[in-house]
């Protein structure tokens, strides 16, 4: 017979051991700490799991043992920390011989390593730890565990543990739907962007209120009627849970899309585009982690969606003239339009739609989106074409302007954004007629796009356009990321980041390539929330066009929004880093030493 090959290896005698109180011995892969205490013998990785200092150079009193960099405190026979920033330390197991002989087994790791980093991560979102849920992130990913699980779990502890969806459940679906344009590093910085903003929006927030669905079955028309009625007198409770009855009923994630807009839309630009702009984001989130989970995370907007204050309160939209009387007119007549409209032949003038709502005419603009219909334009058409208007406000948003209206710009951007991705979503369930209130949020896009006409005066000059052909830029796809990463390094850099995503394209360079740089640079940055949004709406609309003038210039427009809020500290990266390094087994405190 075979006989067995045993896992334990002798390391020290206990007399040697006892007189030293502790030794360093090599494992198969790191160094491990003997300790003798109060007559047992420990075994533990010699790496503080906090930032990777040597515990040898620590002390032990009382079965605990203190690391001396940051003072994490574990226990001795299990290595469990007391304090949750840490992490545990991982353990062998020890034999001591009767002829007084110390034997290890010097595997060590984590029996279940993706378990392991699981519960780790949810500790760093309980706790806001960044650090733990940097290194809990980059463990799962090392353990095999999809990026969509991770999202999940981000998303799921989020809706459980806030009162209403907050902006680190928007940059987690944002990012969450650019995870496939993203490297390895790239996708665990993703998720480590996303889920620290995901910990920051629970910390200290009361947990949700788990409300229940009515028993009764109800036809979607009662329920719509219900919901605009709880919304408009802003009776959150009642809202809730006609939205759950329309879930627990097995309406469709089309049907509960446009219950929700046709709510929404009640409301002109609720919240500056916010409010419509999360309903959307909390569907996306829903087509990332599984539509099972629409009971948990659709009640999330419902807060925001019955408080949100419309902007038929601001005075931009009622002087000089009444843009919410010629939407609440336009509107009127939309059920009719779309039921009479033809379809024979697909619509194509999405383009023309664009230019005209950027006219200097309200009126004219709302007339422009009417002729489309009747032409046979689609929700879906409507939206793409909103988009890219509020795209090129972007694009031409003059330099002259206060840094902080570029937020105006980039709200009505966004949202336009939002109400293409529903439409697109809404008529998936049925005819275009009966999406009809949901269209509604495209004559008010119209009318945003209209009152942000001031951010263009004068106009940014579109690079690439006319006779500028930017033959005096760098001409390979290497050169212009690494131009890119230059310009992203310094301030008021805006016009030269958006010529070198003109030259990209113009040269007929992979747009993939280009979408992944300005991604990485992003993810550089200590982002706001408002800088992700950008970048993923940006890169979905690119997609509707392709390598077009038009797309051209949507992409124009993420970069020069984008170069006007970077450099940052980066702090976030630098966390990151260090994360990543600790796991592949970096001594951190011997860069600390040389950098002093």
């Amino acid at each position: 017979m075979d006989t067995p090959i045993s896992p334990f290896v002798r390391v020290a005698s206990l007399a040697d051991l006892k007189s030293k109180g502790r030794i360093l011995v090599q494992g198969r892969h790191v160094p491990i700490l003997l300790v003798h205490d109060k007559g047992h013998v420990f075994a533990l990785d010699n790496r503080c799991p906090h930032m990777g200092f040597p515990l040898d150079r620590g002390s032990v009193e009382d079965g605990i043992l203190t690391c001396h960099w940051h003072h994490a405190r574990f226990d001795l026979a299990s290595g469990c920390t007391f304090d949750l920033w840490a992490d545990d330390v991982p353990v062998c197991p020890v034999e001591v011989h009767d002829d007084g002989e110390v034997w290890i087994a010097p595997s060590l790791g984590h029996e279940d390593p993706a378990r392991h980093w699981h519960r780790r991560l949810d500790d760093g979102l309980s706790h806001n730890l960044g650090l733990v849920i940097a290194k809990a992130v980059a463990g799962q990913l090392a353990a095999g565990v999809p990026a969509p699980e991770i999202v999940r779990q981000a998303a799921l502890f989020e809706a459980r543990n806030r009162d209403g969806w907050g902006t680190g459940a928007t940059i987690l679906t944002a990012l969450g739907n650019l995870l496939p344009v993203l490297s390895g590093e790239e996708t665990h910085l993703a998720l480590f962007h996303a889920t620290r903003r995901i910990a920051a929006d629970c910390d200290g927030e009361p947990s949700r209120r788990v409300r229940a669905p009515l028993t009764s079955r109800l036809d979607p028309v009662t329920l719509e009627r219900w919901l605009r009625r709880w919304s408009a007198v802003r009776h959150r409770e009642a809202a809730e849970r006609t939205l759950l009855t329309a879930i627990a009923n097995d309406a469709s994630p089309a049907a509960l899309g446009n219950l929700l807009f046709a709510a929404a839309t009640d409301r002109v630009f609720a919240d500056e585009g916010h409010s419509l702009d999360f309903i959307n984001k909390a569907c996306e989130c829903l087509d990332l982690i599984g539509w099972q989970h629409a009971s948990t995370v659709l009640p999330s907007v419902v807060g925001q969606m019955v408080t949100a204050r419309g902007a038929d309160e601001s005075t931009a939209w009622r002087h000089p003239v009444d843009l919410v009387a010629l939407c609440e007119e336009a509107g009127a007549a939309l059920p009719q339009m779309f039921g009479v409209s033809g379809r024979a032949v697909r619509w194509q003038d999405h383009a023309a739609l664009a230019e005209a709502l950027l006219g200097e005419d309200p009126e004219e603009n709302l007339e422009a989106l009417a002729a489309a219909i009747r032409s046979g334009a689609s929700p879906a058409d409507l939206g793409r074409s909103l988009a890219y208007a509020a795209a090129r406000r972007v694009a031409h948003f003059g330099n002259a302007n206060e840094h902080g209206d570029w937020e105006t710009a980039h709200h009505v951007f966004t949202y336009a954004n939002a109400v293409h991705q529903m439409l697109k979503r809404i008529a998936t369930d049925g005819a275009p007629g009966g999406c009809a209130l949901a269209v509604r949020a495209v004559l008010h896009g119209a009318m945003a796009v209209y009152l942000a006409r001031y951010l263009n005066v004068p106009p940014a000059q579109l690079p690439g356009d006319g006779d500028d052909r930017l033959d005096d830029l760098p001409g390979t796809s290497e050169e212009i990321r690494a131009a890119l990463f230059e310009a992203f390094d310094r301030q008021r850099q805006v016009d030269a980041a958006a010529r070198l995503v003109a030259r990209h394209l113009l040269l007929g360079l992979s747009p993939e390539e280009l979408i992944g740089t300005l991604a990485q640079a992003l993810l550089r940055e200590d982002a706001g929330f408002h800088a992700f949004q950008m970048l993923e709406a940006g890169v979905r609309q690119f997609g509707e066009w392709g390598n077009t003038a038009e797309g051209r210039h949507i992409l124009i427009a993420a970069t020069r929004y984008l170069a006007a809020h970077s450099p940052t500290e980066r702090a976030v990266f630098q966390t990151a880093d260090i994360a990543r390094r600790l796991l592949r087994g970096g001594e951190l405190h011997r860069n600390a030493r040389k950098s002093m």
